[in-house]
């Protein structure tokens, strides 16, 4: 199944941004690291954090930003047992060449998508070296 051409209803739409919403939270992303990572404005974050029933459609490249925070998540709980972990390992400085030095938050923060899905490719890695 093509899991690009599946459409979502607004309702899904809006499970899966407060899902990611509290996950970023988690995570201590900033107000401003939120809305890059995510591709939303400033008034429509604020709306969603006022009001969680609040109507708001993604498009397809903010459902694909969603669903990475979300993967990216899945892919921490795999590799850690503490939970502190899980929260903390996207701020924590990652040595990792591809990291350079930054965090993976502030690499998904350059607002990219492409950044955000490499994050979560060498996030996703750790876990298959881990089991080696």
């Amino acid at each position: 199944m093509d899991t690009a051409s599946v459409e979502l209803t607004q309702d899904q739409q809006a499970v899966g941004l407060r899902a990611a919403l509290r996950v970023l939270d988690g995570w201590g992303a900033t107000n401003s690291q939120v809305c890059s990572i995510l591709r939303l404005s400033v008034a429509s974050h604020q709306r969603v954090l006022k009001n969680s029933g609040a109507a708001i459609r993604l498009d397809k490249d903010q459902q694909q930003r969603v669903s990475l925070v979300l993967n990216i998540h899945a892919s921490l709980r795999k590799i850690f047992e503490n939970a502190d972990n899980v929260r903390g390992f996207p701020s924590f400085k990652n040595a990792n060449a591809f990291f350079e030095g930054r965090s993976p938050l502030e690499v998904m923060a350059q607002g990219d998508l492409i950044s955000l899905y490499e994050a979560h490719k060498h996030i996703d890695q750790l876990q298959w070296s881990n089991r080696a």
